[in-house]
């Protein structure tokens, strides 16, 4: 397995636009020795070639889909019943961003 060096996670980054400082940089290769690591303690477990990948987690799982039904939806006018302030068609909401007007 290639070792990650401070290049290559610097070109990752610049291509991801997310430019990291010297220390985020260090930061992610020690998280990658740590993955890497991992998974060499992983492929040294006796037979682990021979064990059959999950589909999912709960391997009893079982689920029912129901019919796809198409139905007509509600109308503009009926689901602005249910706000308590509107204009028009549009629901009014406080101003969470930017100050009071």
């Amino acid at each position: 397995m290639s070792k990650f060096t401070s290049e290559m996670v610097d070109d990752y980054a610049n291509k991801l636009l997310i430019g990291l400082s010297k220390e985020e940089n260090e930061m992610v290769l020690k998280e990658f020795d740590v993955i890497d690591h991992n998974m060499e303690l992983i492929t040294k477990i006796p037979h682990i070639e021979e064990v059959e990948p999950m589909t999912h987690t709960l391997d009893d799982f079982s689920f029912e889909l129901r019919d796809d039904v198409a139905s007509d939806s509600p109308s503009i006018e009926e689901l602005l019943q249910n706000c308590d302030n509107y204009e028009d068609r549009e629901v009014v909401v406080p101003k969470v961003v930017g100050g009071e007007e």
